[in-house]
């Protein structure tokens, strides 16, 4: 009945192939949906630079894989190429800014730019280990700040499929 993916098309090298693919999975009548960010359009506060860094090489990092981590402002244009010509395209936003959420995001964040795999390929876009640590500390330290704010922009597709 609905074929749903949540920040899944940013990272993937087909995202109309995926798109085109959900629908022929959906039974006719059902619903084909799906949500993503954008990257560049993210923002917060306190504006630490390590964390502009961290945006910088996410989205090489993304680029180099053959992704988009800007997915949200193309989610109209891939649901047309995708046949979905009659999607409804809306936008929704998530708004980390109170001290357990920060703090939470803050250090989820912090351990996934400290782990192997973003580790690795920061390093192939000239992010050293040491820079790294920068950034996960700046993550922590966001986190932390009591008027911490950071506000994630996802667009969102809403397909019916013909019966």
């Amino acid at each position: 009945d609905v074929v749903h993916a949540h920040q899944v098309l940013q990272h993937l090298a087909d995202p109309v192939g995926a798109l085109r693919e959900m629908a022929r999975v959906c039974r006719p009548g059902g619903s084909v949906a799906a949500r993503d960010a954008d990257y560049a359009a993210m923002a917060w506060y306190p504006l630490f630079p390590e964390l502009e860094r961290w945006r910088e090489v996410y989205r090489a990092i993304a680029h180099g894989n053959g992704a988009e981590p800007d997915a949200g402002r193309h989610m109209r244009r891939w649901a047309q190429a995708a046949g979905l010509e009659t999607a409804q395209i809306t936008s929704s936003n998530w708004c980390y800014a109170d001290a357990e959420a920060c703090a939470q995001w803050g250090e989820s964040q912090a351990q996934r730019v400290s782990g192997r795999g973003f580790r690795h390929q920061a390093g192939e876009h000239g992010c050293d280990s040491f820079e790294v640590e920068q950034i996960a500390d700046a993550w922590r330290r966001w986190g932390q700040s009591p008027d911490a704010y950071f506000l994630i922009p996802n667009t969102v597709i809403l397909a019916r499929i013909p019966q």
